[in-house]
């Protein structure tokens, strides 16, 4: 087992920060006259410029100055329009040429689609609430911006945002179908076609164009380009945050992520689908007909002061290459705008469910494959604080065979430590003579050290598993046990009113029970280790460690826990209550230290060879021991 030595004074190293920040802010309205006076003043810098245009000017367009209601335009207007833009100048001329919205609800959607651009400027989720009972808005307020950028046959660089597109709805069986299109021409356009479906949270989205192969260079990349700021939906900001990340599937099946700790930028190829994932909700774009060749992917961590910045957690941006076919565009994807829950996720069959973080390798088999059936079926028909409860209960049942074996080798060290302790005195001066004839003894008794860490060792999947499990759980979100609100995030029974480095501004009273509990629990078996483990020279003082141990571990469970989900903390103190019981009955009704210590005098008397690995380290501490003299015998001369 790996040893490390802890000093108590470093844990003293908290600092308590008060400050007091006054807002003062000073609004000057202007007053009506001076309003009067800018109104005239832009609307004869408008007229101006209009008077200035030039017939024959090129441009790369990247802003958004040339929408206007077209409809009373004039043939010299037009003209100019023309020259700006090319062919989109037809767009320009329409009736949908204004800012206008496009609202649509479905059983689980409120959308609304900026008919400038095409794409969605709003999404809330009509089934979900925040921490303060606020709806989800997955897209709000400009956080987010879907556009396309490509080039013309007449060497113009255009976007997609800066264009109004021409909206409909209408009805495909139960599907709702919005389609927005930037028109050329009354044949010649490029459509953005939005497909919902009764309650579901994945939109077919279609990219196509039609008539336009003359209009597009190709030899030109065409390039989709993808930003989002992730908003904030939970009490704390940084445990939600450790949460959010950008994770994509690539060359078939194969899962990456960019860090949630900081500032990262990847290029992916054969894109599958890529997740802006926050936490509990997820906006997740997926290629149904072919990967994305290339991406650009970035994240910005933009969670710098947890006492300031409380609107956003991340900024994702993605931008890739679209492929031409014909000339034309036709791109089938997915836009998913919905919960992060495993079920759910996984009815697609894409894969989707494993942006959701359930562990690497073998801990996030064993969430797979075991806690999250086992807690589905539990809480389908428990309340979910009780199917914490009994899940912990099932899990430390099958786990109690790994107390046995460490008490049980705990039980014969203490029955022959008086005995090791006397082979240590009686060959004091003989290092390696002292070292052959402790193992000799434990090997006849079949009593080791290691016998106890290896059971130990095992738990380690399950521990780290569990930690894994409960605070991605979307079935604990918002549901309460006792004093806690919600499960899925710290339960607060005291708010402090400051900020504390690490700990935060509240009191979580789970994590407190948890720690209790864990004290009692490694003072009742580290205690009898200690007493157990022989102290040797030149070796770490294993007690005095230990007994660090028993005191930081609790603080580290108080301080650390303090803001995550109050189910994992949940889960800890239940876990180490029946590991206490566990214990007592062990020690006071299964295990007989009389037995042991009869049982151990019949291996002494037992024939004991020794095995392969046992031979090899005789013999290496023979050779040690054997340099060792010889270098003294050296020193002497």
């Amino acid at each position: 087992m790996e040893e490390k030595k802890f000093d108590v004074k470093s844990i003293i190293g908290f600092v308590l920060i008060f400050g007091i920040l006054l807002y003062i802010m000073y609004q000057n309205q202007p007053s009506p006259e001076e309003l009067e006076a800018q109104k005239l003043a832009e609307q004869e810098q408008v007229e101006a410029e209009k008077a200035d245009s030039k017939q024959n000017e090129s441009l790369v367009t990247t802003s958004s100055d040339y929408t206007t209601n077209t409809q009373v335009l004039d043939s010299t207007q037009k003209v100019a329009l023309q020259n700006k833009v090319g062919s989109f100048a037809y767009a320009l001329t329409l009736p949908s040429a204004t800012n206008d919205q496009t609202t649509v609800e479905t059983d689980v959607f409120e959308l609304k689609f900026n008919n400038k651009g095409g794409h969605l400027a709003e999404v809330k989720l009509r089934n979900f609430v925040d921490y303060d009972s606020v709806p989800i808005y997955m897209v709000k307020d400009d956080n987010s911006a879907f556009n396309i950028k490509f080039g013309t046959s007449d060497n113009r660089t255009l976007n997609t945002q800066d264009f109004p597109f021409e909206p409909s709805v209408s009805q495909s069986g139960e599907n709702t179908v919005v389609s927005m299109k930037l028109k050329v021409s009354e044949t010649a356009f490029l459509e953005y076609r939005y497909e919902l479906k009764p309650d579901d949270y994945m939109i077919d989205f279609s990219i196509k164009s039609q008539g336009l192969s003359g209009v597009f260079n190709t030899s030109q990349p065409i390039e989709l380009d993808w930003k989002q700021k992730s908003i904030r939906h939970s009490k704390s900001i940084s445990y939600e945050n450790r949460y959010t990340r950008l994770t994509y599937m690539y060359d078939d099946g194969k899962v990456d992520k960019l860090s949630q700790a900081s500032d990262d930028d990847e290029i992916a190829e054969d894109v599958e689908w890529l997740s802006y994932r926050q936490h509990f909700f997820s906006s997740i774009l997926v290629a149904n007909n072919s990967p994305f060749k290339k991406v650009e992917l970035t994240s910005l961590d933009l969670v710098e002061d947890e006492e300031i910045d409380t609107l956003y957690t991340k900024l994702y941006t993605s931008k890739m290459p679209l492929a031409f076919n014909g000339g034309e565009i036709s791109e089938n994807l997915g836009l998913y705008y919905g919960p992060t829950d495993n079920a759910t996720l996984k009815d697609y069959d894409k894969g989707l469910e494993e942006s959701i973080p359930f562990g690497w390798g073998i801990f996030g088999w064993i969430n797979k494959v075991l806690f999250i059936p086992l807690f589905g079926f539990l809480s389908g028909f428990l309340p979910y604080g009780f199917a914490i409860i009994v899940m912990t209960i099932l899990v430390k049942i099958v786990l109690s065979f790994v107390q046995y074996k460490q008490f049980l080798s705990q039980a014969k060290m203490k029955i022959l430590k008086p005995e090791l302790d006397a082979v240590r005195e009686k060959y004091k001066d003989n290092k390696l003579k002292a070292q052959q004839e402790t193992m000799a003894i434990q090997s006849r008794a079949g009593a080791s050290p290691l016998s106890g860490c290896l059971p130990g060792l095992m738990q380690i999947p399950v521990f780290y598993a569990l930690f894994m499990f409960f605070p991605t759980a979307f079935e604990l979100r918002q549901k309460g046990f006792l004093w806690a609100d919600d499960l899925s995030s710290y339960d607060s029974i005291y708010d402090i009113p400051f900020h504390i480095p690490l700990y935060g501004d509240h009191v979580a009273l789970f994590p407190i029970l948890a720690a209790i509990a864990i004290f009692f629990y490694m003072k009742m078996t580290t205690g009898q280790q200690m007493a157990t483990q022989p102290t040797q020279e030149g070796m770490p003082d294993m007690a005095k460690m230990m007994k660090y141990m028993i005191y930081f571990s609790p603080i580290l469970m108080l301080v650390f826990f303090n803001n995550y989900a109050s189910g994992l903390s949940l889960y800890y103190f239940i876990s180490n209550l029946i590991s206490i019981g566990i214990m007592l009955v062990i020690k006071n009704y299964i295990i007989d230290e009389d037995k042991v210590l009869a049982k151990i005098e019949v291996n002494k008397k037992k024939p004991k060879k020794q095995n392969k690995f046992q031979k090899k380290m005789a013999e290496m501490m023979e050779q040690a021991e054997a340099q060792k003299q010889a270098q003294q015998k050296g020193k002497k001369k």
